[in-house]
């Protein structure tokens, strides 16, 4: 689905939803994660974007929907999202699975 895009959001709106995910860079040169926060402008609900980097700097990070419905301000869902992007124990990592080559 494509939204309007808003250009400028404030930390004391209300928000209807905060996702943070790993999309393809516009310029194809690998994937990013990106903090996108819906909010409503009139009647229709307009998406912001941040590009957050490299999506392999949040290796062993879930990717994060936070629905608010209006019952949380932007700041209140940043902060959300910030409590909730913890590292996760990668144990294929740890114990090397990814490197190992059957055969």
């Amino acid at each position: 689905m494509i939204l309007p895009v808003a250009d400028k959001i404030f930390g004391d709106e209300k928000a209807i939803a905060l996702y943070e995910k790993h999309e393809q860079s516009p310029d194809f040169k690998g994937f990013h994660r990106y903090q996108i926060i819906h909010v409503p402008r009139g009647d229709v609900v307009c998406e912001w974007r941040k590009d957050m980097g490299l999506a392999d700097n949040y290796k062993g990070i879930s990717q994060l929907y936070i629905p608010s419905l209006m019952e949380h301000t932007v700041d209140e869902l940043k902060a959300m999202a910030n409590e909730l992007r913890t590292h996760k124990f990668d144990i294929q990592g740890f114990l090397e699975l990814n490197k190992y080559r059957p055969g």
